[in-house]
């Protein structure tokens, strides 16, 4: 896997952090910093999401893929799945996350809430790479809840 990054903040731009990434399977993400009041030329102009936006929507995605994946694997009836993630960070450089809480909401036709529980406890555990990594360094905690649909 590879992805290059490039800064687009030169003289002239409308972002002094901002960058482009292209992943290696050729898509485009934009990133951008926060404006900082204090020193403009520091900061962002709040054109895209922020790096660590990205991380944390990357490591939703990969959990979301694998609870969908496994419970239509066990022929459930999902016809929905979204996962909130809120964080907490460290006050100190590096910043990185110390507590992350996935909120499932998974919808179909009679998904028993045991294989939900099942299906985000095997992502977490053993297939979702992003979230074992972050769970180096974070709590990560998890709920669910079923709808009817």
């Amino acid at each position: 896997m590879e992805c290059t990054v490039s800064w687009t903040g030169a003289a002239g731009t409308r972002s002094n952090m901002g960058f482009v990434a292209e992943t290696g399977s050729g898509h485009v993400v934009a990133m951008d910093g926060a404006p900082d009041a204090a020193k403009p030329e520091n900061g962002g102009a709040n054109l895209a999401a922020r790096p660590m936006e990205l991380l944390l929507a990357g490591t939703g995605g990969c959990t979301a893929y694998d609870v969908v994946l496994i419970l239509k694997r066990g022929r459930h009836a999902v016809k929905g799945c979204t996962v909130k993630l809120t964080t907490e960070r460290a006050d100190a450089d590096p910043k990185v996350f110390t507590k992350i809480h996935m909120h499932f909401t998974v919808t179909g036709a009679g998904v028993p809430a045991a294989a939900v529980e099942r299906a985000i406890a095997m992502s977490h555990d053993k297939y979702c790479s992003a979230s074992v990594m972050l769970g180096k360094t974070a709590q990560i905690t998890t709920g669910f809840e079923v709808a009817e649909g």
